[in-house]
């Protein structure tokens, strides 16, 4: 498996394809929620195995720290395969190449314990988005 920063349209296509899946049509998100106005100034990312897109996520610089967002892998490719974090250090040594050192993410509750695992902190309460409920999530790199 490996995680590709994006660079085309068929790339931008299979990671809108893997999100769709995970949270429109699995979580019950609004496509128009799902898909929105950071798009085009995000950066994106796509987990593949072999050749099929099964993970993604995007990162945004948002005054001056660096935001983690849409993080998700397919039923198939989750928990024991180590997915997940390959997304997130993808993200995370992207992040340093921009000389970003501080990550925020909005944890969906039941996903806290695996970021905590990666040495994010919670800094919230838990707050709804979506409908889902979040907690806010840093870390230092």
């Amino acid at each position: 498996m490996h995680v590709q920063v994006v660079n085309s349209e068929k790339e931008l296509q299979d990671a809108y394809t893997v999100r769709k899946v995970v949270f429109v049509d699995e979580q019950q998100v609004p496509l128009e929620e799902e898909i929105d106005q950071y798009e085009t100034e995000a950066t994106h990312f796509v987990l593949y195995d072999s050749d099929t897109a099964v993970g993604a996520g995007r990162f945004r610089i948002v005054e001056g720290i660096g935001k983690v967002e849409r993080i998700c892998v397919l039923p198939s490719h989750r928990s024991t395969k180590g997915s997940g974090r390959l997304i997130m250090e993808t993200i995370e040594e992207y992040a340093q190449m921009k000389e970003i050192h501080v990550l925020k993410l909005n944890a969906q509750t039941h996903a806290e314990p695996f970021y905590a695992k990666l040495g994010y902190e919670t800094v919230s309460g838990t707050f709804l988005d979506a409908g889902i409920p979040h907690v806010t999530m840093t870390k230092n790199i």
